[in-house]
Order: structure tokens, then sequence, then C-alpha cells
């Protein structure tokens, strides 16, 4: 246990050498460079942890590792609760029908897209496949990491997960904002904001990408982030009906060990829960900003014990085939996404 009285002094350790880090990526994200291409504290946490994994981890003590399990396990699930402050379901009825469907069916298709071809078309493990769709196909590294307690997977498999949602993210900033301004997209400014909403991975990407592109309306850049964040809500039933096929998967493969209860991701039921609550407005904004605030906090912390975990020795053998699964899922979401938006906003 890791606050047993043998255990506390080393998890509290850890627990804070975890926030160091996390208040340094922190400070490290506000720099302007940074924050311009919409790179999140999560994603420099990360990488301050996989640095430090590669090179100074032996000089950790060992009694820290339960804090830093810790951190990436019990204050992921709750940070991921909070998460639910950011949404509220008047912001997703905003966008409309349309907004959702595209939400809906981009989430769907991109999850499984990604997964059918990890493990069947590049020969990669279902978890690592289920990472790496979960962040193309929701949110980014936050998918990811909410993805990551109900598979059951490695620290090194989420690590290579949101190393293709960093990579593939990054590209979409800078080519979405081309294809739309080349006028190679012929795009209303509400059809372009659903198309970025319910294809670019993380939420700073989405609100980063309409704001790059001049004259662009407010239109535009609204509904991108409410069909995102549309899409972000919708990681709560996915991660359950998730939970539901795997308890499913062991018990048809005769797997006792995952087979004897149902695995249910309550984390994600409370998710909504919260989201609810912060619906009712019963919260002043300035303090739903705060929760927000040490949300993030949280959030990075999880990301950076998760990068603490990852050592590159443990990447042997998957060679290409995470790349080649991004890759494919990216595609899909810049073409596929743009027919489909097309589509569902030309029936209503």
């Amino acid at each position: 246990m890791p606050f047993s009285t043998s255990n506390r002094s080393g998890t509290l350790m850890g627990i804070g050498f975890v926030a160091l880090i996390t208040i340094l990526a922190t400070l490290i994200s506000k720099i302007s460079p940074v924050q311009s291409l919409g790179i999140s504290p999560l994603v420099v946490g990360i990488v301050i942890g996989i640095i430090f994994a590669n090179t100074l981890h032996h000089k950790m003590p060992t009694s820290w590792e339960s804090g830093v399990t810790f951190s990436a396990k019990k204050i992921l699930r709750f940070a991921i609760v909070f998460y639910g402050f950011r949404i509220t379901f008047q912001q997703i009825g905003e966008v409309g029908l349309e907004g959702f469907l595209v939400s809906l069916i981009m989430l769907a298709s991109t999850f499984i897209l990604g997964t059918w071809l990890g493990t069947k078309v590049f020969g990669m493990e279902s978890d690592t496949s289920m990472l790496t769709a979960s962040g193309a196909a929701v949110c980014g590294a936050a998918a990811v990491l909410a993805t990551e307690p109900v598979v059951k997977a490695e620290e090194h498999k989420a690590a290579i997960a949101v190393s293709m949602v960093v990579l593939f993210g990054t590209i979409s900033m800078f080519l979405y904002p081309l294809l739309y301004s080349s006028g190679i997209l012929d795009m209303s400014a509400k059809e372009f904001g659903i198309y970025v909403g319910g294809t670019i991975h993380e939420v700073a990407q989405v609100v980063a990408v309409p704001a790059s592109i001049p004259g662009l309306s407010e239109e535009a850049a609204n509904s991108a982030v409410i069909v995102k964040m549309t899409r972000v809500i919708m990681i709560a039933p996915m991660l359950i009906i998730l939970g539901i096929y795997l308890s499913y998967q062991a018990k048809k493969t005769g797997d006792e060990g995952t087979a004897v209860k149902l695995v249910i991701p309550w984390f994600a039921v409370y998710f909504i829960g919260v989201a609810g609550f912060n619906s009712l407005g019963l919260v002043p904004e300035d303090i739903v900003n705060t929760i927000n605030e040490v949300d993030t906090f949280l959030l990075t912390m999880a990301m950076t014990a998760l990068g603490i975990g990852t050592r590159f020795s443990k990447f042997k053998g998957l060679g290409l085939a995470p790349l080649y699964t991004a890759l494919s899922m990216f595609v899909w979401l810049v073409v596929g996404g743009y027919f489909i938006t097309k589509l569902i906003c030309e029936m209503f």
C-alpha cells in the first residue's frame, strides 16, 4: 500500500518530485513559442518525464516509485473526473445536431479503424492499438490517459500513443489553415469549424487553428471548440462500452483473471456527473476557472509520471507500426472527416 507506515514517506517524496517537474513543465508551456504551437503542459510534462527516465532515473530512490505510480494512476482518475468542469450540456446543444453527429461518427469510426489497423494490419498489441486510436479519436493525450486504466496498459505503451498524438496534432495545426486559405476546402465558416472540432486531436490545437487564419469568423472558432468538447464528453460512454467489450472478450477467451467482473470505468461516469453539475451554473465562473487550472496541473502530474515510467528499451519490437497506424488515422480524419462533415451539414 502506498500510504502504509513503511511506504508513506517514499510515496509523498515521489508525489512531490512529480509535482516539481510538473511546475517546470507548466512554466515551459507558457513560453510564447511553445504556446504558439498549441503544446499543452501535459505534453511538456511527458517529454521531461521521458528524458528523465532514460538519463537520470537510476538516481531516484526506489522508495519514490510508489509516489510516481500513485500520480500516474490515482491522481489521473481524480483529474479526469474534474475535467467535466470544462463542459456544459448547453454548449453541446448550441452547435446543433450536425455537430453532434460529426463528433459521434468521427470518434467511433476513428477508434474502430485505428484499433483494427493496429492489431490486424500492422501487428501491434491490442492495448497499444486502442490507446493510439483513442488519442486520435477523442481528445489527444487526455484521452490516452483516460483509456490507459481501462485497457490496463503499461506506461511505455501510453507514451507511444501520446507521441503519435503530438506528432500528427502538430501537423494538423499547419495543414488545416493551409487547406482552408488555399480554397481547397469548399466549406462555409461554420462547416470548417465543425470539421476542425470533429477531426483535430487536442483541444488546444482546435483553439489554435481558427485563430491562425486571418479574417475567419468567430462562428467558426466557436463551432470548432463546441464540437471538440462534444467529442471530449463522448469519451465517457466510449470507455464504458470499451470496458463492457473487454469484459466480454475475457469471458469469451476463458481468461478468468479478467473475466471475474465487468470493467466499468467509474471515473468516466463521475466525469459525466460533474459535467451535468457544471451545466446547472451553480458554481461561479471564476471558481470554475480555478478548478480547471488545478485540474490541468493534476493531469500534467499524471502525464509526467507516465513519462518517468517510460524506458526506450521497452519500445523494441514495435518498429514503425505505431507510426503507420497513426498516419492512417490522420489521413482518415483529414480526408474522411471532410466528406462526412460536408454530407452531414448538407442534410440539415
